[in-house]
């Protein structure tokens, strides 16, 4: 994985999980949002101390994190 410069995890913070740039805004939650139909100009637009990189690197870091690994779908 290519070095994350807007991704921390500070154990001090939301407990370890992976945020953006040392905010509590978690990936999971950016996650979730993408996933529920939220685009990242919406997003961006609820938190206005994130950009448009912000949930582009999100992206990559979920990604990162899946690798490797098979998830069931259901038929």
């Amino acid at each position: 994985m290519r070095d994350l410069q807007r991704i921390t995890v500070d154990p001090a913070v939301m407990s370890g999980k992976a945020c953006i740039r040392g905010t509590r805004v978690t990936v999971r939650t950016i996650m979730g949002l993408l996933s529920s139909g939220h685009s990242p100009d919406d997003i961006v637009a609820a938190y206005p101390y994130l950009d448009l990189e912000d949930i582009a690197e999100s992206l990559a870091y979920a990604a990162w994190i899946m690798e490797g690994r098979e998830v069931s779908l259901p038929s």
